[in-house]
């Protein structure tokens, strides 16, 4: 196949940012566009995918999941083990699903394409994008009261517009409103820029939140009289011993829970990597090198807040906002407010803007997909959803119950079926003896398996208790890896000539 200009495959004026992708003269048009092509240029070295997991780490959420571990009733030294075991595992799985993306240069929708089809890959595309779009909402949501609480901090007689019973639209205060949408459009306008821009942000944005989190902790350890006055145990211990083991292995399966979305769409982002290599060195760099780190960090500042304000504050937002020094409250919660934009760019905005794009290339770019994504976690009001912890388990667990089975099919496809062979141009042709075209374009094999396995998953989740639910992850993964490798053989023709 020949290469051909992105103006004849694109309508005039279309510009992309997600990279300069390879389009060849046999690519179809229902299949393609610049942003979902194989990529020219790869220029992402381990810095920056060190600098995407810092992004990815350092945010509220990661901060409060980290210090909740603490409620489990485990000792100090057997949360900082969970973490780790947790963080190492995640590295290991991401490395796993980033290698076909770096060695094809496409993103983790077209990967998918591999396995369950040139059509039947909208299925995971779609269920990856609804995901990220109520996360992305949330998110969003969570830095948006970082910046209410900034503007009360700086002028307290603001204090009756954020109240939503006194001014408030659809459960949420006027000032909730500002503040939303305030970094609703500038989340927007970061990743309106391109892919490179968003590298750019988030190689600054990990590294900031680090000179914030010492500082505070510095500052929180000295006020509280020193480190003999820190207790790194942040509940009592209820457990010990063996009977330790399997509520630290239950926190194991919290952390690997925790990024099992960017883990999933990772090849988004590894596509750009120079090599292999490159990705494998940042991913540990910013994995268990930087988890580690910040998970200490984390427990002591958690810890410095009782003997300083008399409670245990695990919100480091609420944290900076009871500081004493205005200058310092207003940068600790700048800090924090570029933090949760850089996760959510890069776990909640990029993704969709793929998996949309990936359902009709030639209507939808890749901006186009990330804005459809952006307006969507509006439509959700994210913060009623956020503020029933009933909904947002039933809504959100649910559709997470189809992570681990695309990620099962996607691994045992790639590395057992496959053998790490793809015939890349045959991910963008319709034509009925291409290597992917399967079943008239879908594998039913693939979208069985996962269907089956978010079944249980779902059961797991309405049926069982906590804990249980807790693993749906790992039992969707491995229900799916196994059938598919089990039923590989009925895989409909052509699956097997992938290395021919």
């Amino acid at each position: 196949m020949t290469e051909v200009t992105r103006a004849e495959v694109e309508p005039a004026g279309r510009s992309h940012a997600a990279g300069d992708g390879v389009v060849k003269a046999g690519y179809h048009p229902r299949l393609t566009n610049s942003d979902l092509a194989p990529l020219k240029v790869k220029n992402w070295t381990s810095y920056n995918f060190f600098a995407f997991w810092m992004s990815d780490v350092h945010s509220v959420g990661g901060y409060v999941t980290a210090g909740s571990l603490f409620a489990l009733g485990l000792a100090a030294w057997q949360v900082l083990v969970s973490l780790l075991v947790g963080i190492v595992v995640v590295y290991f799985l991401c490395n796993l699903v980033a290698r076909p993306s770096q060695a094809t240069g496409v993103p983790y929708p077209v990967v998918s394409r591999v396995a369950f089809g040139v059509l039947g890959a909208n299925v995971p595309a779609v269920i990856r994008g609804l995901i990220a779009v109520a996360w992305y909402g949330i998110q969003t949501y969570l830095a948006s009261n970082a910046l209410v609480l900034l503007a009360l901090k700086v002028d307290p007689s603001w204090a009756p517009y954020a109240d939503v019973a006194q001014h408030g639209f659809v459960g949420l205060s006027t000032l909730g409103w500002i503040g939303f949408g305030v970094m609703w459009v500038v989340q927007a306008l970061v990743f309106w820029r391109g892919m490179d821009a968003i590298r750019r942000f988030i190689d600054f944005c990990g590294p900031a939140v680090y000179v914030v989190m010492f500082a505070l902790a510095a500052y929180l350890v000295t006020e509280a009289g020193g480190f003999s006055q820190v207790s790194l145990n942040l509940g009592s211990i209820e457990h010990t011993g063996l009977g330790a083991v399997g509520v630290m292995v239950s926190a194991i399966a919290l952390v690997v829970s925790y990024f099992s979305g960017p883990m999933l769409n990772y090849g988004d982002f590894a596509r750009y990597g120079t090599t292999m290599r490159a990705v494998r060195k940042g991913n540990f760099l910013g994995l268990p090198v930087n988890f580690l780190v910040f998970a200490v960090l984390c427990v002591v500042t958690a810890s410095a807040t009782v003997p300083v304000y008399g409670e245990l504050i695990t919100d480091p937002v609420a944290t900076v906002y009871r500081l004493d020094n205005l200058t310092i409250a207003v940068l600790g919660c700048l800090t924090f407010m570029i933090a949760t934009v850089g996760i959510n760019i890069v776990a909640n905005f990029v993704s969709p803007a793929f998996d949309f794009s990936h359902v009709a290339p030639q209507r939808i770019s890749w901006r186009t997909g990330g804005m459809i994504a952006a307006v969507g976690s509006v439509l959700i009001t994210p913060w009623n959803l956020y503020n029933s912890p009933e909904t947002i388990h039933y809504t959100l667990d649910t559709l997470g119950a189809f992570i681990g089975p695309l990620y099962g099919v996607l691994i045992a496809d790639y590395y057992v079926v496959k053998k790490q062979q793809v015939r890349v141009d045959d991910l963008f042709t319709m034509d009925p003896a291409g290597t992917y075209h399967y079943r008239r374009g879908w594998n039913p094999i693939a979208v069985g398996v996962t269907a089956v396995a978010a079944v249980v998953g779902i059961v797991v989740v309405f049926f069982t208790n906590a804990t249980a639910a807790s693993f749906s992850w790992f039992i969707g993964a491995g229900l799916a890896f196994g059938l598919y490798v089990a039923l590989k053989n009925s895989i409909p023709a052509g699956a097997d000539r992938a290395g021919a």
